[in-house]
């Protein structure tokens, strides 16, 4: 039976992820759930995008990946269902999917309609858990709903070139655990761009001209401890799902601060890069 996953800003608080889960085993008592993440920020998608498009290949092909992040439907935002890289996906059509699959074509994308639907405050109990187990059922999407032509795209979340290619201006997208900083400047796109030229990353008051691939780059090995870069020094990488981020190296957000308290930088804000 496929595995069911669970993406949303419920939190752990509340009944709302007790009682999904406790609906699933009560329909598919064999049915495997793993919760990706429950600790999105409220309404916010491009962090819920960030997170999900991150893991979910890690998962089987054939898993049903449950997103709830801003599902209550509306005419502007529609449920729908569909099935991309191997992989379903159930979610409102909010933009969250077109941030997901960004360079994906999706092999059928429909719009849910299922019989008799319950229209409350609670559309991922009501829907999408009937979806997913229709789904891990071995059920087919032309069930649920009809065909979906078009998947809602959030613009205002991509990078914008300015300066005839000689600028990228990104904004922050997500701020981990550590208190690193993710922007949503790829490195396919940052290569594209570049030529071979040099640059300058700017954020807030801080100017950086290398980009590692390793925290660690960050230290010459062949100089003298009090000669090198170390603890405490503002970085830029390529982080391991090949987004731009900014991290202070071998930082603890809980004292000596981070890359988002110490650069006073949050959700959204902006960062640049200029090719010179």
């Amino acid at each position: 039976m496929a595995i069911i996953t669970l993406t949303t800003d419920f939190g752990h608080k509340d009944h709302f992820v007790g009682a999904i889960k406790g609906t699933i085993y009560r329909e598919l008592p064999e049915a495997t759930i793993v919760d990706i993440s429950h600790g999105i920020r409220p309404f916010n998608i491009p962090e819920c995008a960030y997170i999900l498009k991150n893991s979910y290949k890690a998962f089987p092909e054939g898993t049903i990946h449950i997103v709830g992040v801003d599902s209550e439907p509306s005419p502007e935002n529609r449920h729908v269902a569909m099935l991309v890289d191997g992989h379903y996906f159930i979610s409102a059509n909010n933009g969250v999917i077109s941030l997901i699959i960004s360079e994906i074509k999706p092999e059928k994308v429909v719009e849910i309609d299922i019989p008799n639907p319950v229209h409350g405050s609670f559309p991922v109990l009501d829907v999408f858990v009937q979806v997913a187990c229709h789904l891990a059922r071995g059920g087919s999407l032309d069930v649920i709903g009809k065909p979906a032509v078009v998947l809602r795209e959030l613009v205002e979340f991509k990078p914008r070139i300015l300066n005839e290619g000689k600028t990228i201006v990104g904004s922050v997208i997500y701020i981990d655990n550590f208190g690193n900083v993710i922007t949503n400047i790829e490195k396919h796109l940052f290569e594209a761009y570049r030529n071979g030229r040099d640059f300058e990353l700017s954020a807030r008051n801080k100017i950086l001209t290398e980009i590692y691939h390793t925290y660690s780059e960050i230290i010459n090995f062949d100089l003298d401890k009090n000669q090198r870069k170390g603890p405490g020094d503002l970085l830029a990488l390529f982080n391991s799902a090949g987004f731009i981020e900014l991290a202070i190296y071998k930082s603890d957000s809980q004292t000596v601060g981070s890359a988002a308290t110490l650069l006073g930088l949050e959700y959204r804000d902006t960062i640049s890069i200029n090719f010179i």
